[in-house]
């Protein structure tokens, strides 16, 4: 059998076969067999980066939607209230409160996400390197299910809990590792696992919402030329509408994976007993709670990571082929 009948029954039998594996004609996407590698390289950076900058917004967003509609658990009224209140009596550096926790986890989060998405990108694209709108879709869900499972649920978890033992009039955790080993030892590995399901329907959506958004704006920015190169104050502008889209999307989701591993997470059967219970006691708008500090948040994270990301990716096409 020669060469091109080779090709015509790979293509046929490998739903994975793209014309640029064999087609010495024709451009393999840069990056070749190392995208994933390299994504998960530049992800992993690009995430301790970022949570330095953002921590104190997604502080203010898990305090408000920890707080209870009414009631003597009631502590704040809005998000100054939050802010002032947490400075007055835990210093600046209160709102930095759990950043330790999100440090640890952001790191291997990103760069699973990155990491992923890569290497379902490598395998969806079409014998130009774009993706199309569904592929889009799909890489971003991917990668937000992978990150769910692997690095986001313990990390939220753990995080949650130290935010809202700050809350108590007498904390416990003493600081990450030692909040960690009270979490296991009283909960079992269970215990920083909680929310799973609510996690990766989460993040799922998060990233294909993202994902979708950023790459179908690269694509029109670059008119269907997957070499063209996008500015990285455009990437940024399309990293903040991408985020805002997230935002909107799945905040609700956002409200009860938060509830869910918390310390009061046990008065919920599971999520959607979670969801149930905050729709009949809190309302509908409760769904929205954090809304605003979390919309500044992401459009600002997403707006950075992306931008960040970009830049490593491009360093290491040059340095690494």
């Amino acid at each position: 059998m020669d060469k091109k009948n080779c090709i015509g029954h790979g293509a046929f039998k490998n739903p994975f076969y793209r014309p640029w594996m064999f087609n010495n004609g024709a451009a393999a996407p840069a990056g070749g067999g190392n995208t994933g590698v390299k994504g998960i390289i530049a992800g992993g950076i690009t995430g301790g980066i970022e949570i330095c900058i953002t921590y104190p917004t997604e502080y203010v967003k898990t305090q408000l939607q920890l707080d209870e509609k009414s009631g003597a658990s009631k502590q704040y009224t809005g998000i100054g209230d939050c802010v002032k209140k947490t400075v007055k009596s835990h210093g600046f550096f209160g709102l930095y409160r759990g950043l330790s926790v999100l440090l640890y986890g952001s790191i291997p989060k990103s760069a699973v996400r990155f990491g992923a998405f890569e290497s379902f990108k490598k395998q969806a694209v079409d014998e130009r390197g774009n993706l199309s709108p569904q592929m889009r879709v799909a890489c971003g869900l991917g990668a937000g299910i992978c990150e769910a499972i692997f690095a986001v649920t313990p990390m939220e978890t753990v995080k949650v809990k130290f935010i809202n033992d700050q809350r108590s009039g007498n904390p416990k955790y003493k600081g990450f590792f030692h909040g960690v080993g009270c979490i296991v030892k009283e909960q079992g590995f269970r215990g920083v696992y909680q929310g799973l399901t609510a996690t990766i329907l989460k993040q799922g959506s998060n990233q294909a919402i993202r994902f979708f958004v950023m790459e179908t704006c690269k694509d029109y920015y670059r008119g269907g030329d997957p070499s063209k190169p996008v500015p990285k104050l455009v990437v940024g502008a399309f990293g903040a509408v991408a985020g805002a889209a997230s935002v909107f999307g799945n905040t609700p989701i956002d409200v009860v994976k938060t509830r869910m591993q918390g310390l009061e997470a046990s008065k919920y059967a599971n999520t959607m007993d979670c969801f149930l219970k905050i729709w009949k006691n809190e309302g509908p708008t409760a769904f929205y709670k954090g809304t605003v500090p979390r919309l500044s948040r992401v459009c600002l994270d997403v707006a950075i990571t992306f931008m960040i990301y970009d830049s490593f990716m491009e360093l290491f096409n040059k340095v690494w082929p």
